[in-house]
């Protein structure tokens, strides 16, 4: 085990009620011509016109890219790259959940670096100038991308999400502004705060975890388990809305730092080949693999389990089982699907599981799980995971 530990988190953080409003003073301090990327729903909703006010207002012009319409792309980077060259742009603004943050930090890269986005995979480049500053402002309590180094653009030519790690990607700002969170539906409400409530498990869960990222997972798991089921039912509530978004940069900050495990390996593919929405489909997967994990991390999951339930003496492994069945019962309350109820053909499903279980393990993200599964092991917890029931105990894969 090492004896020190490196946690990486953008340079500035802003956060609270009215924190977009400072978005035009912050840009002053980083360039004069910025891109926002973001999307209809903002501009439907009146944010992005917002935005471009509040920069004019500090003397920066702005060009805007609205093409994010499903998770990222390298269409999508390469139409707004494209944009920003051509308006001479030095700053980039991402208005939006995690798909225009990460397109967002991808433009950043290769504005300064040139190439292609699947160059950067792996490692096996590494931007050699600094990125074009980016400021990130997220409208979702749920990926936290904000507070992280990593992009996930799924690659056009092949169906995978490239998962790309590296300090170029890291926002070199954050405004957290809970109220750009009130208008999301309930559906994206809970998707995106079961997204939050997984990067949070799985970075207390990975054996990179450390002792800071341990303090903010688990207090970013507090946050969102106390907090969801009203944010679900009552967008208006703005207590909830808050913690949600401060739950959610937690969990972010923790999980760039812890790195992210089997559900997140097992769900890229997922939302590549089906185009289900990232948070669904980490949902979709979790209460398994937890019980896919359960015996080589028994005192965590029970840490876990006393935040779902603190009054009481557990044993760890009483604590650890309510922990999974507390998810589980979560997801009931919030009509979370599984991957059948979300609509996947059964058949099609099953032709692309090996393909999907060896795109997982090629992730690397696997690896760092508590308990690390063979090829045949991935494949065979994707087809538990295709019918599994949330309502009652579902069944592990041994």
């Amino acid at each position: 085990m090492n004896s020190f530990f490196t946690l990486r988190t953008p340079p500035s953080i802003t956060y609270g009620p009215d924190s977009f409003l400072k978005i035009g003073e912050q840009a002053a301090q980083k360039g004069k011509n910025a891109l926002i990327i973001s999307d209809k729903v903002m501009e439907h909703l009146g944010n992005v016109e917002k935005c471009k006010i509040f920069l004019k207002n500090c003397e920066v012009d702005s060009t805007v890219y609205l093409g994010v319409e499903t998770e990222p792309t390298d269409h999508y980077v390469a139409e707004a790259l494209k944009i920003f060259r051509a308006n001479g742009c030095d700053l980039i603004i991402s208005l939006g959940g995690g798909s225009c943050i990460d397109t967002a930090k991808a433009v950043s890269v290769l504005a300064a670096n040139d190439g292609n986005i699947d160059e950067f995979v792996g490692g096996k480049r590494l931007a050699k100038l600094p990125p074009i500053p980016h400021i990130a402002i997220p409208t979702t309590a749920g990926t936290g991308s904000e507070a992280t180094d990593v992009t996930v653009i799924t690659n056009t030519s092949n169906q995978v999400k490239m998962m790309i790690k590296q300090p170029a990607f890291m926002p070199a700002a954050a405004i957290v502004d809970p109220g750009l969170s009130k208008s999301s539906p309930k559906h994206v409400t809970a998707a995106t705060g079961v997204d939050a409530l997984s990067h949070a498990i799985e970075a207390y869960l990975s054996k990179k975890s450390h002792p800071m990222t341990d303090m903010l997972a688990l207090s970013a798991v507090e946050l969102i388990v106390n907090n969801i089921r009203d944010a679900y039912t009552d967008g208006s509530n703005m207590v909830s809305r808050e913690k949600m978004a401060l739950g959610s940069l937690k969990a972010g900050m923790a999980f760039t730092n812890a790195s992210v495990c089997l559900v997140h390996g097992m769900s890229r593919p997922i939302g590549a080949l089906f185009h289900v929405p990232h948070g669904f489909s980490n949902a979709m997967l979790l209460p398994a693999v937890l019980e896919f994990s359960r015996d080589s991390c028994i005192e965590r999951l029970a840490d876990l389990g006393r935040i779902f339930r603190p009054d009481g003496e557990l044993s760890d492994e009483e604590a650890a089982d309510i922990a999974v069945e507390s998810v589980k019962g979560l997801y009931s309350d919030l009509n979370i699907p599984n991957l059948k109820g979300w609509g996947i053909d059964e058949k099609e499903f099953y032709l692309a599981v090996e393909k999907m279980a060896k795109d997982a393990m090629d992730s690397g993200s696997p690896a760092n799980n508590p308990r690390v599964p063979t090829l045949q092991e991935l494949q065979e917890l994707y087809m538990t995971c295709y019918d599994y029931q949330f309502s009652g105990r579902g069944a592990a894969a041994k």
